[in-house]
Formats: structure tokens, sequence, C-alpha cells
């Protein structure tokens, strides 16, 4: 890209892509600051904790793209999504992997959906400059959830715009109340956390059981130990009156079913 002329004959350098970082994680804001900070031509303007501070650092910086994670304490990312698109590129960064937020993320104008720990820097900061040019970017979870959902509900009802696709949606809210007084909705049809009393490590933990991560993966992505992986997920089963992994994951999506009653795939 070759940058405007100065009076001077010199090229101007092209500006900056601005990034606002939003995940509840520190560490994971952190890590993705220095990565991107790191990258040629990418700033990150701000960081927030949830999608509340992310809908107020959009509105006073006007950032290019918000990385935006799905589960936040507050108001959550699938609430805030609507609010964001009409403002700017908005890319789901996530652990969540399940198919009816893939699908609703999308469907309220999300520009692509990315789950943790299938992807490389590289290609992180390449969705990043894609999404400001309107180019989607699915993972592979991501994108195996969806189709496997378009294949169950027929195209007609597809986050693609239906039968004649091609085109990424515009969710436009129903409310205009200030997001600061909105109500976390993240897939409530999925998973409450508050009905099982998980804790926010827990259910960071459960996130990524869900997702099929191993213990072994956990550990690192949670910069942990296996030992207290398998304590966390000891507490887990407990609260979620499950006997392994499948069961858990299961009620932790909502879904109406108990698998594994063999008691196999234990952690």
């Amino acid at each position: 890209m070759t940058g405007e002329a100065n009076p001077f004959g010199e090229a101007r350098p092209p500006e900056a892509l601005r990034v606002v970082v939003a995940d509840d994680n520190p560490v994971v804001r952190a890590g993705l600051t220095a990565l991107l900070t790191t990258s040629e031509g990418v700033e990150v303007v701000a960081e927030a904790a949830d999608g509340r501070k992310a809908y107020e650092a959009t509105l006073a910086h006007r950032p290019d793209v918000v990385l935006l994670d799905v589960r936040m304490p507050g108001v959550d990312g699938l609430t805030a999504l609507p609010h964001l698109v009409p403002l700017t590129a908005v890319l789901m960064l996530t652990y969540s992997g399940e198919s009816d937020i893939v699908h609703e993320a999308l469907r309220r104008g999300a520009n692509g959906y990315l789950v943790h720990g299938e992807f490389t820097p590289d290609e992180l900061v390449t969705a990043v400059r894609d999404a400001r040019r309107g180019r989607p970017h699915l993972t592979p979870t991501a994108a195996g959830r969806l189709l496997a959902q378009l294949r169950e509900g027929g195209a007609e009802d597809s986050a693609f715009g239906g039968a004649s696709g091609g085109s990424w949606p515009h969710y436009r809210p129903i409310s205009t109340k200030n997001l600061s007084q909105l109500q976390p909705d993240v897939a409530q049809s999925v998973s409450d956390r508050s009905t099982y009393g998980l804790s926010a490590r827990e259910a960071e933990i459960m996130d990524l059981i869900a997702s099929g991560m191993s213990n072994q993966q956990i550990a690192a992505t949670c910069f942990i130990s296996e030992k207290t992986v398998k304590n966390h997920i000891n507490r887990i089963f407990a609260k979620l009156h499950s006997t392994n992994r499948a069961e858990a994951a299961a009620k932790w999506r909502g879904e109406e079913r108990s698998s594994g009653r063999d008691g196999g795939d234990r952690w």
C-alpha cells in the first residue's frame, strides 16, 4: 500500500490499523496486545474487560476492528455485538465454539469467528486486517459447527442471509437503550453459568473442556499445572453433577441429554 505524498515529495506511511481488544482475562488481553503491537501497521488503542467497556472504547477511539470475546462478566460479547457492528468491524475471538453461539454471532453481524488454539499469530493478524476489508475468517471449529447447523436447519435460516447467500447481515438492535443498562444474554439457551455456581476460572476451564481440549492443552492455555486442572475438573463435575467430560459439556451447552453413562471419557 502506497502512502500519501507530503509537500517534500516523501511518501507518508499508511495509517495504522486501530484495534480494541475485549476479553475478561487480563492475560489473554496482554498476550493479544503484545502480539498485535509487534505487527507492522497495527496499533491496539484500548483494552476492555467486558462488552460495555468495549462499546465505550469504540465510541472513544473509533477503531477499525474490535476483537471481542463471547463470555464476559457484566455485558457479554453477544449482547454488545449488535451495538458495535454499526460502528466498526467486529471479529469474535473466544474459547466458545458452540454452534448456537457461532451462528448467533454471525447473525448479529460479526465479521468472523476465531476459536483460540486454532490459528497462528500470522493468521490472527491476517484475519484482523481482512476484517477491516470485510473479508470474513472462520477457524475450523467455528466453520464446522456452522456447517453442521446449516445442514440441520436449512439454508433459509443460515447466517449467510438465506438462499440468496453471499452477504454478511448487519443485525440492528431492537432496543436503543444505553448499553450499560443491558443484561447479558450470552446463549441463555446454551448455558447460564450462574445455574451451576462455577467460578470464573472454572467457567473458563469448562469452556475449554467443551471445545475438546485435553488437560495438557488446558494447562498450557491457562498457565497452570495439569494437577491444578484436574482439581478444577473435580469441582466442576461435582457442581454440574456429571461423571465425565461428555456429560459435563452437554450440560454446559444446555443440551437436554445425558451422555457417557458408562463412565467413559473421564479426565
